[in-house]
């Protein structure tokens, strides 16, 4: 990943949020950090290159707690978006998603599966119970 000059306080910071992670090596131009098994290499490479959207980082999510938590954290002076999306302070795009929104958006009742659709469109942070609901 290409930070114009965080890499290792955005590693620090995710190294913070998730439980099983870690610091693997820092210097002054890069940091390699493990989040949940994935090595992440990051650059001080300067403005040259930017973070946007097009690249987005996933968390699967098995509870309600689990997707409030993650949302809250990144999204700590970052910015909101839609359908469980948001970008954290450091420019990365994480996808916050329970694991249920993929098994209602492939509901073999494609009736279910697109009211799940269209409540999703509805929110920011996705809200397991209002998921349900929809598919009812």
């Amino acid at each position: 990943m290409w930070f114009p000059h965080s890499a290792a306080e955005a590693a620090r910071f995710y190294c913070t949020i998730f439980n099983d992670s870690r610091i693997i090596s820092s210097s002054p131009q890069s940091a390699t950090f493990e989040l949940e098994g994935q090595v992440i290499i990051a650059f001080n490479g300067g403005p040259h290159y930017q973070l946007n959207e097009a690249f987005s980082l996933y968390i699967n999510c098995e509870t309600q707690d689990e997707v409030d938590y993650y949302w809250e954290k990144l999204a700590e002076n970052g910015k909101k978006s839609r359908c469980g999306w948001l970008t954290d302070q450091f420019g990365v795009t994480w996808q916050v998603i329970p694991s249920m929104l993929i098994s209602a958006l492939n509901h073999t009742d494609r009736e279910k599966a697109g009211r799940a659709m269209q409540a999703m469109m509805k929110m920011s942070r996705i809200v397991i119970s209002e998921l349900e609901e929809a598919m009812a």
